[in-house]
């Protein structure tokens, strides 16, 4: 693991993860039916995604 980072990384692992829920949910919801909570959640973690891509630069 390197000793500096520039947030870059955690970017791109937070988009990673963002997208991989987008699926889940999605596979959810036509398998058992919308989940109000799950949607609610994948938008608190695309909000959070979109924080970090628009702070990486400073």
């Amino acid at each position: 693991m390197p000793s500096t980072t520039n947030g870059s990384s955690a970017t791109k692992t937070m988009g990673v993860l963002t997208l991989g829920a987008l699926v889940a949910v999605t596979a959810y919801t036509v398998a058992l039916g919308s989940n109000g909570w799950l949607w609610f959640g994948w938008v608190v973690l695309g909000l959070l995604t979109l924080g970090m891509v628009a702070t990486r630069g400073t």
